[in-house]
This record gives structure tokens, sequence and C-alpha cells, in this order.
């Protein structure tokens, strides 16, 4: 596939190189173990060469007018749907993702770059009164600089562009590290497709290496104001506490353990698909997806046999293939994690209504009910496609269920009654919530982070303005100060 054959380097101060370290990260198909690259890992030196020319470049970068710099974003844009079909290819091989899962990374990351188009013009200078006669406030919004991106294997195209674009929208220059397992969709992609577009050499650079070469050189180095990190909770609280010693700003898109409610009064059927894409889709490892769903005793049984006759219809194979719904995990040890996760949980006295099997990395679905309390997958995100059904007999107790748990990003709430489903939504400790929806919902001028273990700081809309600006104040005094000495 020609974008692994052209793209298997590291992205430095506007050149395609090769790293410089003594071992190579291989790049394999999730599916078929094809070797798709072989990428020489970028060093600690290099990954200082890449913010220096990062720091360099942003100097006349953040000078540039914001039409001009919107020019770019709209090449951009177009880019992304001119090679739509590549991409898509590039998805399913890179991250075993199928063909409708590609279709909605590159809907969401296509909606992510019209917003960052007008993000260009959006921050805006206020000017403020002073109790001192004659001063002017003025507060400016600038670019911070330089900001340091780590994106994820499950939408590596999609979560990097989530902070490139913004970042490089608002003024500053960014280095990016993508994950070690989509080292081309999650990195070299996105600088190639800014590199056609016309970004100027020096503002987004890719070094893909891991921390096993580098250790934390990454988000210790001097020259980045920001860190943004979306990954696991454990892995975004060594970068919070790197960053706080080192006085650096930490944007964390973390883990999830959304619950998705079924009340009383909801409309079954449609409850039933709307877990069952929740839970599934790209196979399970998704921050949004419903962990847990809990089931009111009354319609418990009504759903868990909907719900076990509609995942017991979903394909499992080849992602290329448009009907499979199931595709390969990231790598054999996610696999056995999940595997390993499920038989303990049986081993405790869980009841597998649907009992998946693993094949390579093929995992197919699990349905658990029958879950202890004090269960640990309970307090687990599981990165696979593993589904749990709790009952519950009242809201309080649906509501003290959904918030016994450290993460709080995302849920939903079905229900015949909306206003209903919003006031149980209120008492639910997460970021985001939908009524009558899927757990799984981005949109860029809506606001997206959550709350406890599942992030710091917001991403999408104005949000992206507080992340990836600072503010400075600027006083003007037009008459004469008076000074007590």
């Amino acid at each position: 596939m020609s974008f692994f054959a052209e793209l298997d380097q590291q992205f430095i101060d506007g050149e395609w190189r090769p790293g410089s370290g003594s071992w190579d990260i291989i790049d394999f198909n999730p599916f078929n173990g094809e070797k798709l690259a072989s990428i020489a890992v970028a060093t600690a030196e290099e990954v200082d060469q890449a913010y220096r020319a990062a720091e360099r470049a942003q100097v006349a970068w953040a000078e540039t007018n914001p039409y001009a710099r919107r020019s770019v974003f709209e090449s951009v844009l177009r880019i992304v749907e001119d090679r739509e079909d590549e991409i898509t290819e590039a998805i399913i091989a890179e991250l075993g993702g199928t063909r409708l899962k590609a279709a909605f990374e590159l809907r969401l990351a296509k909606e992510l770059l019209r917003e960052a188009i007008q993000l260009t013009l959006r921050p805006e200078g206020r000017i403020l009164p002073s109790p001192v006669d004659g001063t002017e406030n003025r507060v400016h919004r600038a670019p911070v600089g330089v900001i340091g991106v780590i994106s994820p294997f499950n939408f590596p195209f999609l979560l990097s562009l989530k902070s490139v674009a913004p970042a490089l929208a608002l003024g500053n220059a960014v280095v990016l590290k993508p994950h070690q397992n989509t080292p081309i969709c999650g990195g070299s992609l996105v600088a190639k497709v800014f590199e056609d577009a016309g970004l100027p050499a020096g503002l987004l650079n890719v070094v893909i290496t891991d921390i096993a070469e580098i250790d934390d050189a990454l988000i210790e180095h001097p020259v980045p104001k920001v860190i943004s990190f979306t990954g696991s909770d454990r892995v975004g609280q060594h970068v919070a506490v790197v960053c706080a010693k080192n006085f650096k700003r930490s944007v964390l898109d973390l883990g999830g353990n959304s619950a998705l409610i079924v009340l009383a009064d909801a409309d079954v059927d449609y409850a039933v698909h709307a877990a069952v894409f929740s839970r599934y889709a790209y196979q399970g490892p998704v921050c949004m997806a419903a962990n847990r769903i809990l089931l009111d005793r009354s319609v418990e049984k009504e759903f868990t046999e909907k719900f076990v006759a509609k995942v017991r219809t979903l394909t499992v194979g080849d992602p290329a293939d448009p009907e499979t719904v199931i595709g390969p995990l990231i790598s054999s040890q996610q696999a056995d994690a999940v595997a390993a996760q499920v038989e303990e949980t049986v081993e405790a006295g869980a009841t597998a209504l649907v009992r998946g099997r693993v094949d390579g990395n093929l995992v197919s679905p699990t349905v658990l009910t029958g879950i202890a309390a004090d269960s640990p997958v309970l307090a687990q995100e599981i990165l696979g496609p593993v589904a749990i059904l709790l009952p519950f007999d009242s809201v309080d107790e649906a509501v003290r269920i959904a918030n016994d748990t450290r993460c709080g990003l995302s849920g939903s709430i079905h229900t015949g009654d909306v206003e209903r489903g919003v006031r149980v939504a209120r008492r639910i400790d997460t970021g985001m919530i939908h009524i009558n929806d899927g757990t799984g919902h981005d949109e860029p001028i809506v606001p997206f982070g959550g709350e406890k273990h599942s992030g710091a700081e917001w991403l999408n809309a104005e949000s992206m303005v507080d992340a990836f600006t600072t503010q400075k104040w600027i006083s003007v005094q037009y008459g004469r100060s008076t000074f007590p000495f």
C-alpha cells in the first residue's frame, strides 16, 4: 500500500528522514500479520531537533495573517476529501478498523477540520475598565508556542488531528508522537496531508519512537508549553505529574467506564440497538464505549434476550469486508488481556450468556451477567468486545452504580420521558451524557471532556482556545499615574 511505502520515516523540520535509533518499530496489519512498515525509532536527540525546529518556525507562523493560516486548513480538508479512499484502506490495514469504523473516523475528522478553519479567526481580545484614571486594560490572546501531542491507536488519524489541527490553527507549532501500533495513520499520514497543503516547514514534526528509547524526553523538554495526551489514565497520570514538575500545562483525554442506563419506560428495541453499537463499535477499545449496561429490573429479561440475539448476529472477521462488524484487536497482547478478564470474571461466578473465542487477534463478542458488586471487572475499562449487563431496582440504585467508578467520561440514559432522563443525567458524575442515544459522540462545536480520572482540560469549540492559547494583559496609561514615593 502506497501510504506505508512512502511514509515509513520521521518528519522533522520539513524533511523526511530515517530515525537514528538502533532498533525499529515494526508496523503490522493486526488481522493478517502482514508487515506494513519498518521504522527506525527517533532518539531523544531527534526529539530535541523536532522541538527546536518547531520553536524556530512558530515565531513567523504566529505573525502570519489568520486568513493565510485559514487557507492551509482549507487545503488540508480538500486533500483529506480527495484521498478518502486511500485513508480508509490505511485505517483498515493498520488498526483493523472496519469500513464502517473508518467512515465514522473520517467523517469526524472532516468535521474537525471544518471547525479548525473557523478557529483560525476565533481568538478575540478584550478591553476592560480600570479603577485608575486614564488607564485602559487590554487582554490579548496569544499562541502558547509549541505543543507536544501524544495520540492513541484506536482513532489515530482523528485523535492526532484533534489536537494538531486546533493548535496549528491558533498559531502554534507541534511535535506529534503517534502510538507505536499506528505510526502511519496517527503520525506520518497527518504530516503528509499538512505538507501537501503547504504548511511551512518545521511547524508540524512527527517523531515515531517509544518511551523505551526516549524515556520522558518528549514531555520534559523545555520548549513545549503544553502537552496534549490521549490514552489510559495510568499513563495520563504520569504525564500530568511530569508536566506539573516542569510547569507545563497538560491536556488529558483519558479512559472511560461509561454506563448506558435503560429505565423502565424506555423503548427496549431502540435501547438494544444503541447499546450494541455503544459497546461493540471498533471491537470495543473506545474510551466512550458503554462498558456497563444498567437495566431496570422490569425490562431486564426482555432487553437481555433481544440484546443477546442481536450480538449473535455480529459478523467477526476481515475488517476489509464491508459485512464485518467485529475486526481484530490491535495486538495479541490486547486480545490475551481481554480473554483473561473474561476468564477471571466467569471463574468468580459470572454467567457468560455469549462467550467469545479468541482466534489470533480476533476476539468474538462476549456478554456477561450475574456479576458481583465487588468484581474487579466493574472498575476496569474493557478494551475489547465484552458487554456487562447489570440490573437495578430503582433510579437511585442506577445512579449509585453508574457513579461507582473512578472514571467519568460519557454515558447514556434511555427513557420515554426526556426531562426525567435529563434529571437523572444531572446526577451522573460524567463529563458527557446523552438521552436516548448511544454513548459515543464527538461534535467539534461542543465541548468534549471528562470528570475524575477521565481527563483534565476540555477539547473542541472554545475549549480549544483555552487549551492552546495564553492571555496577556497590556495596560495603557494615557494620562499620568500618581505614585506614593
